[in-house]
């Protein structure tokens, strides 16, 4: 695997949500699936074959996902981004537990990670099927 192609993607798709985010909430799900496709578009393959298909194209962006998800849940708990919306579904279904904020952030900081996760992995996918 290129590190150095997943990790500039990652950031590319941490830069992107958190702007998209702040323009318009459901717009987030693009900085995942960008991040994805360039990190899957832009490797050159594995160190014993160069012909990538579309398992590795998988592999390759679920992981850029994956390190970008933990950057953007990680920002989102420190204020960076809009996610007022979020916060206010989750704790209007919470209800009545007493320490909500520490519960919150586990849930903002899991979906993060999830959804960035799949995006990454569809875009990894597409990024494969449109380099060949």
């Amino acid at each position: 695997m290129d590190w150095k192609i997943i990790g500039i993607s990652a950031l590319l798709s941490v830069v992107l949500t958190i702007i998209l985010s702040l323009i318009w909430v459901p717009l987030i799900f693009l900085g995942p699936l960008t991040g994805g496709f360039l990190a899957s578009y832009l490797s050159r393959g594995y160190e014993y074959y160069d012909k990538m298909d579309k398992k590795d194209g998988a592999v390759v962006g679920s992981v850029s996902g994956l390190i970008g998800g933990l950057i953007i849940g990680s920002l989102f708990l420190l204020g960076i981004g809009d996610v007022n919306v979020i916060i206010k579904l989750i704790s209007s279904q919470l209800g009545a537990i007493s320490n909500k904020t520490l519960i919150i952030g586990y849930i903002i900081l899991q979906l993060s990670i999830i959804i960035s996760f799949v995006l990454g992995l569809i875009g990894g996918i597409l990024g494969v099927s449109q380099k060949e």
